[in-house]
């Protein structure tokens, strides 16, 4: 495997950094992120316009990359400045367009990578604990379409998505992974009922009740019943975006701690001289490179890899991140003391946002016994 980037993803990643660390400081990051609308609009068009959105997607579909990698870098950037903008979900709803969506629907994927079109998915449901075939929201055949009734969880910024991709249930049971159908709704459909609220990281994200939402036949996205294989296939992509993000994340975090560690004095010297601090901070590095390995192997599988070793490869990527990434934020705080919950110190913000992308599209419990369940399969 060939571990250095392409000449354009070197530049993609450095044309990213430099604009989130100048555009993106942690302060109006702050204010926009724990702010009433979440993210800002002006910021997200910018990003859009600086081909961000666009490296997310292949060419066919109007992009200009859409690789593992590209993806892998994309979110890397963003982590490492804690950006807030709806870029996972862009990619999520605009993957699924790509590989189920029909011609008119695909025509949605310009204007999503214009940033002219916030989208969301609206999948999880309260109890669901992050299985992808736990669907409770029903959508009932009418003459001119469909009937949609449920409710949604956690949909970010589901109070501002001009379109959300919603999983309803066609057929089967709660539990069966067959039966279940995607549709896309307009964010501004007659029925939906929003209920907004700030997330404990930054950002914003709705719970969205269904009350008998009438959508055309032609919403229906892929084939009846048949929408389980494509929550798959792009929980694949929203896992790599996920563990990308943590790793850049992460190494802002070490960073700091390292600063820290190497400017505070005790007794007149620097407490990165302590022989034990030195050893917690060893480990923290060396955690920080296994999660990195774990990325790479992911955004190598998302080109190459199919079936149960692509989704062994994701699943362990996922585990690895909420493992490290939580220890990388309980470390960082210790080291740095009762300084470290401050809300002034820009660390305090990155601990929360690494254990809480842990928890987005399955926690390493679960991810850890996904993996395990894969392996028994071959």
């Amino acid at each position: 495997m060939n571990f250095e980037h392409t000449e354009d993803r070197r530049m993609l990643a450095d044309t990213l950094n430099r604009f989130v660390s100048e555009q993106y400081g942690i302060e109006q990051r702050n204010q926009l992120a724990y702010g009433q609308e979440g993210h800002s609009p002006a910021l997200y068009a910018q990003f859009a316009e600086l081909g961000t959105i666009g490296a997310l997607f292949p060419e066919d579909a109007g992009g200009f990359g859409g690789a593992g990698f590209d993806i892998s870098v994309v979110f890397e950037a963003l982590g490492r400045g804690l950006v807030a903008e709806p870029l996972l979900d862009a990619l999520i709803v605009g993957q699924a367009l790509i590989a189920a969506g029909s011609e008119s629907q695909k025509v949605k994927l310009q204007d999503i990578i214009a940033g002219d079109l916030i989208c969301a998915l609206a999948h999880d449901e309260p109890g669901s604990h992050y299985e992808l075939n736990n669907v409770s929201t029903t959508a009932t055949q009418t003459a001119s379409g469909w009937v949609l009734n449920g409710t949604k969880g956690v949909v970010a910024l589901g109070e501002k998505a001009d379109l959300l991709l919603v999983s309803a249930r066609t057929g089967g049971s709660q539990l069966d992974a067959s039966g279940i159908s995607l549709f896309l709704v307009d964010g501004s459909a007659a029925g939906l009922s929003k209920r907004g609220y700030q997330r404990f990281e930054g950002g914003r994200a709705a719970d969205i009740t269904l009350s008998n939402v009438q959508v055309p036949a032609d919403a229906l996205v892929g084939a009846q019943g048949k929408g389980y294989a494509v929550l798959e296939h792009i929980s694949g992509y929203a896992l790599l975006a996920l563990a990308s993000e943590s790793l850049g994340a992460m190494d802002v975090a070490k960073q700091h701690t390292l600063e820290y560690l190497q400017t505070r004095k005790q007794f007149g010297v620097a407490i990165g001289t302590f022989q034990a601090l030195q050893h917690r901070m060893a480990d923290v590095l060396l955690e920080i490179e296994q999660a990195r390995s774990a990325v790479i192997n992911a955004a190598s599988a998302v080109d190459t890899a199919q079936g149960v070793a692509k989704e062994k490869a994701l699943s362990a990527a996922k585990y690895t991140v909420g493992y490290v990434g939580t220890k990388v934020a309980q470390e960082s705080i210790q080291l740095h003391g009762g300084i470290g919950m401050t809300w002034e110190l820009p660390l305090a913000h990155y601990a929360k946002r690494l254990v809480m992308i842990d928890h987005q599209f399955g926690d390493e419990d679960h991810h850890l016994a996904r993996f395990i369940a894969l392996g028994q399969q071959g």
